[in-house]
């Protein structure tokens, strides 16, 4: 039934923010492994064209290419013998009779790096709590690819090298390097990928948890137990944290330097330490109660601009963003700009004068290592993708080809970072480190140019040249149809895909209301059904109750009160919405058991899908899906652009 009712009454009062696009409610989309707004502080100061370019995966990866590069080059030059120098040299910190002291190569590697493999803890984190992970679904077949990926490359490996001393490097090309696969991605991969950047970063993340485990527990010294012990206790002290729901962030940080000194003294490889600290940092979606309360004592810092109401603000908002996340934009620049670069660069430097390189060439470690990463990870992330699909596990992403998925297999062959760092765990001989050192690098230009190959041959022979969600409506607004506000043949049109147990959507109804209100008869507002019950579990039945209502002509009105009321949406309360309406209670509630209204919401849902909305709230401007803001100046800015030249 279409209600085509010009009611201007507001849903609430609150206004628009203006939260950024949403793909899953309150979790606004990132546009690789960080935002870029996390990447901008330490780069900010730079010429214009060069801060454009660093805030790219391509920008970082090509940093990290540099710092390799720069390494291969300082270690092959005359002055060769400084590069060693330097990473032998000692370094200490010291307070008092507390000393640490270790060569400058163990820092990067045993306390840099441990930042590093920290924050892919973090990331693994927050994606199981409010990312890709939190739908199983969506998980299976990148998991299976994950596996694959790891259990070839290392069959490979082993085939060439089972039986002798470089059989203990297999753990070199389990591991892929998430910065320089994204990088490579944005280079040589289709024109949009944004799905299957997705994928192949869920899939890194079997990557990341296996690789680390593998360095944690197979390449690890004698251990010692009360070290051992009393990183336990950290650990345990980071879950107390978590469940006490402490937000402050410097009880975290604190356990987690005594985490890594107490690992560094176990003899387990800290990295683990790392990751494992990362993974029990909490993580959750903005609460309504917090970010409502951050704005109320923001509004009264602007009526009384104090010192210490100033400070109120910036606990407020601090608490309403989870302490994982809050970590993860300070560190996240330091890891991309500068632990990782110095990383490569103290452990890329191989000297490959006086037949090292030839040497190297005809070295079964040196080809292991390549035909794992680049034959292995190909055949290995492809068969476990396809054997997925093919046996009903899973699928692949909207928008996601089989091309994709093999040409993003060949470029997961770049190791680099994780590779390197177990060349130099696994091997106490020099040479042979150097050859599995070439076999790294080598490997990964192999696999960009692999990568490259593939993705070029999928998009001329099989028109494979995007990877990403649909941009347009699936099925155009039908009067007849939908629920609209404003006239049914207004020259500019905004589709809602929402969920009634949304905070974010009850936020974007003030967007709607200041919209009509700037447009009036411009305007045709149009409100579709997204119900996401993994998330919202009343969501549905309030959307079902939406169209029950609206077989009694009061779509808006029960739509309106759905949102003021959301936290309150039992069925003993729509029940009493609808008699506040007067509507026909009976009817009502007939009509909220009946399977054709449920039909109809699902059919939303499934032109949602068809749409390229995995979130809400998710708009259209005419038929086209809108990205960014959707405060009312982004909407009045993207409707004007989408208007029809006279």
């Amino acid at each position: 039934m279409s209600t085509n009712s010009t009611d201007s009454t507001s849903s609430t009062e609150d206004k628009g923010g203006t939260v950024d696009r949403v793909d899953r409610p309150g979790r606004p989309v990132r546009d690789g492994p960080q935002s870029r707004t996390h990447r901008k502080h330490l780069i900010g100061q730079l010429p214009a064209p060069l801060r454009t370019f660093l805030a790219t995966e391509a920008g970082g990866a090509t940093l990290l290419l540099v710092a390799a590069a720069l390494a291969v080059i300082w270690a092959n030059s005359p002055w060769s013998a400084s590069y060693e120098a330097i990473w032998d040299a000692d370094a200490v910190i010291g307070l008092g009779p507390w000393m640490l002291e270790m060569h400058l190569g163990h820092w990067v590697n045993d306390g840099l790096m441990v930042v590093f493999f920290f924050v892919i803890g973090l990331e693994v984190r927050q994606e199981l709590a409010t990312g890709e992970l939190t739908d199983r679904r969506r998980v299976v077949v990148p998991v299976l690819a994950g596996i694959g990926g790891m259990l070839i490359p290392a069959a490979f490996y082993l085939a060439l090298n089972a039986g002798t001393e470089a059989a203990h490097g297999w753990g070199i090309v389990i591991g892929t390097d998430t910065a320089f696969l994204l990088g490579a991605l944005a280079l040589v991969g289709p024109a949009v990928s944004t799905q299957l950047r997705i994928f192949l970063l869920t899939l890194t993340v079997v990557d990341d948890l296996v690789a680390v485990s593998v360095i944690g527990v197979a390449y690890s010294d004698d251990l010692d137990l009360g070290a051992l012990v009393i990183a336990a206790v950290c650990l345990l002290g980071l879950v107390v944290l978590s469940r006490c729901q402490v937000w402050q962030a410097w009880p975290y940080v604190v356990t987690v330097v005594v985490l890594w000194l107490a690992t560094l003294a176990s003899g387990v490889h800290p990295s683990i330490a790392g990751m494992a600290a990362g993974l029990l940092v909490p993580a959750f979606l903005p609460r309504r109660q917090e970010v409502e309360g951050a704005a109320r004592q923001f509004a009264a810092f602007r009526q009384s601009p104090r010192p210490d109401s100033g400070l109120t603000v910036q606990a407020g908002v601090a608490r309403s963003i989870s302490v994982n996340e809050r970590l993860q934009m300070v560190l996240h620049p330091w890891t991309s700009y500068l632990i990782v670069p110095v990383f490569a660069l103290a452990n890329a430097g191989v000297d490959l004068r006086g037949g090292v390189l030839a040497d190297a060439l005809g070295s079964p470690v040196t080809w292991g290592v390549v035909a794992g990463l680049v034959l292995g990870k190909t055949v290995g992330i492809s068969l476990g993708a396809f054997a997925g699909v093919r046996a009903r596990l899973g699928s692949l992403p909207q928008g996601v080809a089989p091309g994709h998925v093999v040409g993003g297999a060949a470029l997961s062959g770049i190791g680099f970072t994780v590779a390197l760092l177990i060349v130099d765990l696994a091997f106490g001989d020099s040479v042979i480190a150097d050859e599995a050192r070439v076999g790294v690098l080598l490997a990964a230009v192999l696999a960009v140019a692999v990568g490259a190959l593939v993705f070029r041959l999928a998009a001329r022979f099989r028109g494979e040249t995007n990877a990403s969600l649909p941009m347009v409506l699936s099925e155009p607004v039908d009067p007849e149809r939908d629920h609209i506000r404003g006239p049914v043949d207004a020259p500019l049109t905004l589709v809602e895909y929402g969920d009634f147990e949304c905070p974010f959507c009850a936020k974007a109804t003030g967007v709607a209301r200041e919209l009509r209100e700037h447009y009036g008869d411009e305007l045709r507002y149009v409100f579709r059904h997204l119900p996401l019950p993994d998330l919202h579990p009343h969501a549905e039945l309030a959307a079902v109750a939406a169209e029950a209502a609206a077989h009694q002509g009061r779509f808006w009105e029960m739509h309106d009160l759905l949102f003021r009321r959301q936290d309150e949406l039992e069925v003993e309360d729509l029940v009493g919405y609808a008699a506040d309406l007067g509507l026909d209670v009976e009817v009502f509630m007939r009509g909220v058991d009946k399977e054709m209204l449920r039909r109809r919401v699902r059919e939303d849902v499934a032109s949602a899908e068809a749409s390229g909305a995995r979130g809400t709230p998710t708009f259209f401007v005419g038929e086209r899906r809108h990205l960014g803001p959707h405060d009312t100046a982004s909407l009045i800015a993207a409707l004007e652009a989408s208007r029809v030249p006279a």
